[in-house]
């Protein structure tokens, strides 16, 4: 490892970088090769991707798979996925079928506000600047339109602006809050564009005309987009006959089978422990489909997680009831997603994912993207209430080690076979295959 500081590497070629950082190899040759193999071919393509992010110098392959026959609303999408973890992709395809020769997934409820703040001091009597606030909003507001009037010939823009007094809080603090709608962009930008500029209006507003004397009253702390978007929020549903579930597991009848399952989603609601692995097991699904359609799965890890803790204690996103031998499970989240502009633009298997969706708006990507959330959820509670998540798991799990050792077809029937029914672990599989 190289004990030098580094300056000017951003200003570097793609090639200066690569060969500065594996300078201190043994053998660095062999990683340059790989970094220069796992790029596009296509001069092209190469600069685009390389453009995306700062200091590249390789691209990192993740496999890119499909879910198909997920459900929603009764049209049926075949959902590209992003992930290393390949039971996440079984998982979602196995539910996905299960629910669409049931109906399929319902969507309750999609609103599409988002939000973002401006943070100020004011050090002045609190009164000056309430009493003041509707003329400063219309104010502010006129000063941004010429930075909404694109988003509001599309039908958004922003919707609101308040002023919120913080001070229980922090002494001096206030707080605009604005919501957006952003139509079909992710609007990360936009929002933060039209936040400091009405920033800037307003600490402008302060310091010149009739408020000269109010100069040293304010001072603009920050302004950003919140990702905490519970105004932006898709509820998805699927149900069935509790008789529908019978035959679906082994030794349990129907409504035994949705009893355990309601169980699961129960010690969820009220264990925090067991929340916060119930809730991964919905991101599994979400966060595969973010990345497929080159959305911030960030912003809708942070948000999702924020929102199941809205009530002061962290607690499972979905729910299942069993009511009137009706068996029906339920996922409310916050989603913020784009399926114009961004990299969703640039990102060449990005624009392939929205192609195979049909090019869907961006409430209809929601949709999508929290029903795959609640598959992958169901499919995960129901085998850790009857076979145990391993069994699926470690089938999987088989495949990467047979991979890694490199062995041939027949060695890998072989050992597929060998371990249908047993119990898989590196050292068994290596013992295994030396056997024969």
């Amino acid at each position: 490892m190289a004990e030098e500081i580094i300056n000017g590497f951003s200003s570097l070629s793609r090639e200066e970088k690569a060969k500065l950082v594996t300078l201190s190899l043994a053998r660095p040759e062999k990683l340059m090769k790989l970094f220069d193999f796992s790029l596009y071919q296509a001069e092209d393509m190469q600069k685009q991707f390389l453009d995306l992010s700062e200091n590249t110098i390789a691209s990192y392959h993740l496999p890119y798979s499909v879910a198909p026959n997920v459900m929603v609303d009764g049209k049926v999408y075949h959902v590209p996925m992003v992930t290393e973890e390949s039971s996440v992709v079984a998982a979602a395809a196995y539910s996905a079928k299960f629910w669409a020769q049931r109906g399929g997934f319902i969507v309750e409820n999609i609103s599409t506000v988002k939000l973002g703040h401006v943070y100020f001091l004011w050090n002045e009597n609190p009164m000056d600047l309430t009493s003041n606030w509707p003329f400063l909003r219309f104010v502010l507001l006129e000063k941004v339109k010429p930075l909404t009037k694109s988003m509001e010939e599309r039908g958004g823009g922003i919707v609101s602006l308040e002023l919120e007094n913080l001070t229980y809080s922090v002494p001096n603090l206030f707080r605009i809050n604005a919501e957006f709608d952003t139509v079909d962009s992710m609007g990360a930008n936009f929002i933060n564009t039209c936040l400091e500029e009405i920033a800037v209006e307003l600490k402008r507003y302060y310091s010149a005309g009739e408020d000269k004397g109010k100069k040293e009253a304010l001072h603009v702390v920050m302004s950003i987009l919140s990702n905490y978007v519970d105004g932006c929020t898709v509820t998805v549903s699927a149900q069935c006959r509790i008789a529908e579930l019978n035959g679906v597991e082994k030794g349990l009848t129907g409504a035994e089978l949705a009893q355990k399952i309601k169980a699961g989603f129960d010690i969820a609601r009220v264990d925090v422990y067991r929340a916060t692995t119930h809730n991964k097991g919905i991101m599994n699904g979400v966060d595969a489909v973010l990345l497929a359609t080159g959305n911030d799965f960030r912003a809708a890890e942070a948000g999702a997680h924020a929102f199941a803790a809205r009530t002061g204690r962290y607690a499972s996103l979905s729910t299942c009831t069993v009511e009137e031998n009706v068996f029906k499970i339920s996922l409310t989240m916050p989603l913020a997603v784009g399926t114009v502009g961004g990299i969703t633009n640039l990102h060449p298997l990005a624009k392939a994912s929205l192609e195979l969706l049909g090019r869907p708006s961006a409430s209809q990507l929601m949709a999508i993207v929290a029903s795959v959330g609640l598959a992958s959820n169901f499919a995960a509670v129901k085998n850790l209430v009857t076979t145990g998540i391993q069994r699926g798991h470690m089938k999987m799990h088989l495949s990467n080690i047979l991979a890694s050792l490199g062995v041939d077809n027949a060695a890998r029937e072989r050992a597929m076979a060998y371990f249908k029914e047993r119990t898989v672990s590196y050292s068994a599989v290596k013992e295994f295959l030396d056997q024969k």
